[in-house]
């Protein structure tokens, strides 16, 4: 099932997490506070500061919201891993997978997105309604430094919520390889989600790092199944 700007705006990510929350897997924001969540953000914005998102993982290569200017970024202070265990979208229950968090420490690249200050209700919400399903991770507004004209500007990141029940902390990579390479949710491979991660960076010029050889030990996996562990449980 892939998901855009029209599928999200219809719903897609709330309809998942009814249905997981229906099962005990994760408990969902409710409307109400997602709004509150955004109106908050919104209110800490600091003086002069344009509407730009970060983006790490997914909103690199499917935003699925209309911006007007877009910048290769860096943000000091945390890096990019897969420490979110997910029930849904890239895994299920039996299978959970890895989506990314911002965790501290460290520096990390992505791309930052301006929005339309005359559309952003409309945008605002789409972001809200997919990177905060859960409250899994936390709004804030963050300093970037803009890899390529220099200085520093303002943006709003989804940095992880480390009270988080579904919070990993920071695993191996062979055991983080192995969780990615055998989960498969409603919005397809987790193995596909790393992937595109993979492209987004390397048409960044972002040189090889650590997802790229996370993305290594998950294709080998992949390609040889029988070394793919049963379930953690965990």
């Amino acid at each position: 099932m892939a998901y855009d700007r029209e599928t999200i705006k219809d719903g897609i990510f709330q309809r998942l997490g009814e249905e997981s929350a229906r099962e005990g897997l994760i408990v969902p924001l409710s409307d109400d506070q997602r709004r509150a969540s955004r109106e908050e953000t919104l209110a800490r914005r600091p003086d002069g500061a344009g509407l730009w998102i970060f983006g790490y993982g997914s909103l690199m290569w499917n935003p699925a919201f209309h911006y007007v200017e877009k910048r290769f970024a860096r943000l000091y202070g945390y890096h990019r891993s897969f420490c979110l265990q997910t029930p849904i979208g890239r895994g299920t229950k039996e299978r959970p997978g890895l989506v990314l968090g911002l965790d501290r420490g460290g520096s990390v690249h992505g791309l930052a997105l301006r929005i339309d200050e005359a559309r952003a209700e409309e945008e605002l919400d789409i972001i809200w309604a997919r990177e905060m399903l859960a409250g899994s991770y936390e709004p804030r507004w963050v300093s970037l430094q803009d890899e390529e004209a220099g200085g520093r500007f303002w943006a709003i990141a989804f940095i992880m919520n480390r009270d988080c029940e579904r919070y990993t902390g920071r695993l191996d990579l062979d055991d983080a390889a192995q969780r990615i390479a055998r989960a498969h949710g409603a919005l397809g491979p987790c193995s596909e989600y790393l992937e595109n991660t993979v492209g987004a960076l390397d048409a960044l010029g972002v040189g090889d790092g650590p997802m790229h050889e996370l993305l290594r030990r998950v294709r080998r996996l992949v390609g040889n199944p029988c070394e793919i562990e049963g379930d953690p449980a965990r």
